[in-house]
């Protein structure tokens, strides 16, 4: 399970440093891709592939199927760390996610989110207020918390 937020930079390269808490996860070789509010989905082969069949099972018939599909899988690259535990994001992912220079990556269960820090904190700051009717509102039964 990935957990925490962690803070790194991209470099002029378009490489940005995997936390070595999350590498072993990962393993060396994993699927980034455009993922939603503007920042990106990391997921390990096992979760992608997983993904992958939800996907494949929503009926091609239906149009907001064939557009997601397309969003996300278009955007989708298998990425390889290099010996210092980075990865090389493709130019049109940076711009996707609008990644300049500090990047804050966050694990969400079963991915990490790369995100701008700019992105990020107007995120976290237009959302904290609101977390305990969020809360309130997904979790109808009693769920210790």
């Amino acid at each position: 399970m990935f957990i925490g937020e962690y803070h790194h930079s991209i470099d002029e390269k378009g490489r940005i440093i995997i936390p070595a808490k999350f590498r072993e996860e990962l393993g060396n070789s994993f699927i980034v891709t455009r993922g939603l509010e503007n920042c990106l989905f990391v997921y390990s082969n096992v979760s992608w592939d997983k993904i992958c069949n939800k996907l494949n099972s929503l009926p091609f018939t239906k149009k907001d199927a064939r557009v997601f599909n397309r969003f996300f899988m278009s955007g989708a690259t298998g990425v390889e760390l290099d010996k210092q535990g980075r990865i090389n994001l493709p130019s049109p992912l940076i711009d996707y996610a609008k990644l300049e220079k500090e990047c804050v990556v966050i694990g969400t269960g079963d991915r990490l989110e790369v995100w701008s820090q700019e992105a990020w904190d107007e995120f976290f700051n237009s959302n904290k207020e609101c977390m305990s009717d969020i809360a309130e509102n997904l979790f109808q039964e009693s769920v210790d918390l």
